[in-house]
């Protein structure tokens, strides 16, 4: 009962009060004037709007992919070494619980356009395809956003997918072994079937997260330049806190809610 209560108190009425805001044209203070469907009308007409849901797509389908790929094969090439593992383990971790705002100022340091990686490395060597302002490119803003967080929460499913490999039955592989399996074939038809609970769980959850993503994009970009990496959840604080229009990110929060239970209902 006591948890039920605090759900109810965190969630349930929080989320009750937001469905009914987006239905007025409060600004934050003051009284609120029911409107209708006004908000959402004009939200389907909302140009910056439709592009911010695009870079939420694009940034779902990176997180789908890129990280994933990585935390597979990380973790399975790991789970061949049996000295010094939990090493490496601490070691690919590390970056997933240093906090955001930390992660995101390393990496505004690395890759600034004027004391950056880019400029010593082009200056040096004569590598230049890093000797340019990512974060304040129009092309590049959105994915180098991606990227650092990428960079920060591939760790953790590497270490998920490799608690989950170590449950698989070691009889499996010298099976495979003796039918003539390369390494390959075993990882492809004996580990992703063996952990394919954990894979779902991992892409559900980043389907979420990607829909809901906020914090490495308002911390480095801000969804600048010129609206390049802006997404929902930034596009959200911008009307509710800088232009005061409380109701019409209400509606924008609807949206979003709906948009990420459409995206999981297939799980």
């Amino acid at each position: 009962v006591p948890v039920l209560v605090l759900n109810l108190i965190v969630i349930v009425i929080p989320s009750i009060a937001g469905l009914a805001m987006a239905f007025t044209d409060w600004s934050g203070i003051g009284s609120m004037n029911f409107i209708g469907l006004a908000n959402f009308e004009k939200l389907f007409q909302d140009q910056v709007f439709f592009k911010a849901l695009t870079h939420n797509l694009i940034w779902t389908l990176f997180f789908l992919i890129v990280p994933v790929i990585l935390g597979l094969l990380g973790a399975y090439l790991l789970s061949g070494i049996k000295r010094g593992q939990m090493f490496f383990r601490v070691v690919y971790f590390i970056p997933y619980v240093i906090a955001a705002v930390v992660n995101a100022q390393l990496w505004r340091f690395l890759l600034n356009p004027r004391v950056g990686i880019g400029p010593e490395l082009a200056e040096c060597c004569g590598i230049t395809f890093l000797d340019v302002a990512i974060f304040g490119s129009r092309d590049l803003a959105l994915l180098g956003v991606a990227f650092v967080d990428m960079w920060h929460f591939w760790g953790f499913l590497l270490v998920l997918y490799l608690a989950a490999m170590s449950g698989v039955d070691v009889e499996l592989y010298e099976v495979a072994r003796l039918d003539g399996a390369n390494r390959f074939q075993q990882f492809r038809f004996v580990t992703l079937p063996s952990i394919r609970p954990t894979l779902v769980f991992t892409i559900l959850m980043i389907t979420i997260w990607s829909g809901l993503v906020f914090d490495y994009v308002y911390i480095i970009t801000g969804g600048g330049p010129a609206n390049a990496s802006e997404v929902m959840g930034t596009y959200l604080y911008t009307i509710a806190f800088d232009r005061f229009q409380a109701g019409y990110a209400a509606a924008v929060g609807v949206f979003m809610t709906l948009w990420v239970a459409i995206a999981t209902g297939g799980f």
